[in-house]
């Protein structure tokens, strides 16, 4: 202390440094907090809205949908694995933890930055219908429906989650895969205590499942899903050993041992007993691909998606139209700037319903889709004073029924993965003793003749799920994803706009008030082939009232909606200045993000 003082200058110096940085960071709090909301305190750094401060680390990272999976990945890294080897482990974690969205019945897509190649590399792990079935035998099954159900057999297809991990593996794993699923079997054996949200839609899926009609049979479900036919709550302990057993014989038996040894005749020998037609043929001729991912620059900043048969080409489409409006004079969640993203989503889905669908059945314009010209044409349908009320095609319901995770490891690699059973738990139908639900992805097939998602025989069906990432100047700055079905593409635009136009903080860009519209024409076949009324906006709590009331004026059918699920949302950014990640996870629900 005496010897600051004997330096006067110096001492002045640091005191007006360290008045001035005060001054700043106060000034800046001050600009950023909105008035304050009954019912919660005040944030000292950041917007009032934003519910926790991003996660910095190191070393690495990982933000999952449920905090024990994101300790799994981090234990996974921190023994040396790479961030595919903590993506799959949390994965399959998740599958035991949070059954409402994901498990090894279901479908999975990545995006994986190879440091070493500074590349980045696509995986569509989506299977396929049943081979043996034709549409006319699938229609007959129907009995005159003109939609496939979402429960019971007939929306089932081959699950391929599994082959995805082990493709994903074989490239950029390290550890042994025993090593990476050990985590999964031993919280699957000795329990784990439920999370609140996931306790909620466990609950609500049981009851849906068990009245539904077209499941053929409830008993697995029930004794897998429920004790004494009653779903878990929060806090209780839980655990699956069949499951256990099935992620021990995949661990040891590799790929195989699930697409053609018992995991897949266990599925062939149940479909027969309930009169399915998914068949052991069909895992046996199962293989997931590597492909190129799409992108388009939006601002500076090149965002990267999976092309279809997933639906990640309206992020793109949707940016492309943004481009030309300056959002951030508009400001945020302006009516200006949630008007022209609304009308973007519809036009974007407009194409998104007649043209998205299993490449290897139906020539896709991609090149058109996401070039700029294509979306200045579009771009001209927007009326800034008149939302548009006719567009083409079905409707679809929306559910959250997805579980997204990324992950990043001390070497630069930086994993972004979405898998899912579809709509929430699945189909309903959980083969004998495998401790899984079969998903119901095929409900999203058309069964128009000539529509490129029309159903066929060995065909992957359009697919909601979707991975994101954005590179800048050619290196990784944010991987990341918004779960909930048809908001996904909405959830996807809204954070990318929240960080890039409106420069907000990777958990700030999650934890900002969001809207989301429903009624675009989905590449479905339904009742509601198209859309003559604009469909439903529908908007967070947190978004001014004057905006709503502007909305309606310009014809927007929109409600505040507390309560309906926005999506959910994970992320990890690098930040190559400080030679950081940092991580962020959805507030509204059980997500946590770690690092180290």
């Amino acid at each position: 202390m005496l010897e600051f003082l004997a330096r006067p200058r110096r001492a002045a110096f640091l005191v007006l440094t360290l008045a001035a940085g005060l001054a700043l960071t106060a000034a800046a709090t001050a600009a950023d907090a909105p008035v304050a909301q009954p019912g919660r305190g005040d944030r000292l750094v950041g917007p009032n809205f934003q519910g926790r401060s991003e996660i910095i680390a190191r070393n690495g990272m990982a933000a999952t949908s449920q905090p024990l999976a994101t300790q799994v990945a981090l234990d996974i890294l921190k023994e040396g694995g790479s961030a595919v080897d903590a993506a799959i482990a949390a994965n399959a974690a998740l599958g035991l933890m949070e059954p409402t969205g994901n498990g090894m019945g279901g479908d999975l897509f990545a995006l994986v930055w190879d440091p070493k190649e500074g590349k980045l590399y696509g995986y569509n792990g989506s299977g396929r219908s049943p081979r043996g079935q034709t549409l006319e035998q699938l229609k007959a099954r129907l009995g005159g429906r003109d939609s496939i159900p979402g429960f019971g057999s007939l929306p089932v297809t081959v699950p391929g989650a599994v082959d995805g991990w082990f493709a994903l593996h074989g490239r950029f794993g390290r550890l042994p895969m025993e090593q990476v699923l050990a985590p999964a079997i031993r919280y699957a054996r000795e329990g784990f205590p439920l999370s609140p949200f996931i306790a909620q839609g466990w609950a609500r899926n049981v009851a849906r499942l068990a009245a539904q009609p077209d499941v053929e049979e409830t008993e697995n479900m029930l004794r897998t899903f429920t004790r004494d036919g009653r779903p878990p709550v929060a806090g209780q302990m839980w655990n699956n050993p069949d499951l256990a057993d099935t992620l021990e014989t995949v661990a040891k038996g590799g790929r195989d041992a699930f697409y053609k040894g018992p995991v897949a005749r266990t599925i062939d020998a149940y479909m027969k007993r309930i009169g399915g037609a998914l068949r052991y043929e069909d895992f046996a001729a199962h293989q997931g691909a590597w492909v190129e991912p799409v992108s388009t620059s939006y601002r500076g900043y090149d965002v990267w998606q999976i092309p279809p048969n997933g639906q990640g080409l309206a992020v793109l489409q949707m940016l492309n139209i943004l481009e030309g409006y300056d959002l951030k004079a508009m400001g945020h969640n302006s009516a200006d700037a949630i008007h022209v993203m609304v009308e973007a989503k519809k036009l974007a889905f407009a194409d998104r319903a007649r043209y998205y669908a299993d490449p290897d059945f139906a020539a896709i314009p991609l090149k058109t889709l996401v070039s700029k010209d294509y979306a200045q044409e579009r771009r001209g349908l927007i009326r800034m004073d008149r939302a548009a009320t006719e567009v083409p095609a079905g409707r679809m319901p929306e559910s959250h029924d997805t579980i997204y995770l990324t992950t990043a490891d001390k070497d630069g690699m930086m994993v972004s993965l979405i898998q899912s059973n579809y709509r929430g738990m699945g189909s309903g139908l959980v083969p004998d003793g495998l401790g899984f639900m079969l998903q119901d992805r095929g409900e999203q097939f058309s069964l128009e003749p000539g529509h490129p998602n029309v159903y066929a025989p060995g065909k992957r069906p359009f697919h909601t799920i979707i991975p994101g990432f954005v590179t800048k100047d050619g290196r990784p700055w944010l991987a990341y994803g918004v779960m909930g079905g048809a908001m996904q593409p909405q959830g996807h635009v809204q954070v990318l706009v929240n960080m890039i136009d409106f420069g907000m903080n990777v958990q700030a860009a999650g934890d900002a008030a969001r809207w989301q519209h429903d009624g675009s024409p989905e590449p479905v076949s339904g009742p509601a082939a198209a859309m003559t009324d604009g469909g439903d906006l529908w908007l967070e709590g947190g978004i001014d009232p004057a905006v709503l009331a502007e909305l309606k004026r310009r014809g927007h059918d929109v409600s505040v909606r507390p309560g309906t699920h926005y999506g959910s949302y994970e992320a990890i950014q690098r930040d190559p200045v400080m030679g950081v990640y940092r991580g962020a996870t959805e507030m509204r629900v059980d997500g946590h993000a770690a690092g180290y």
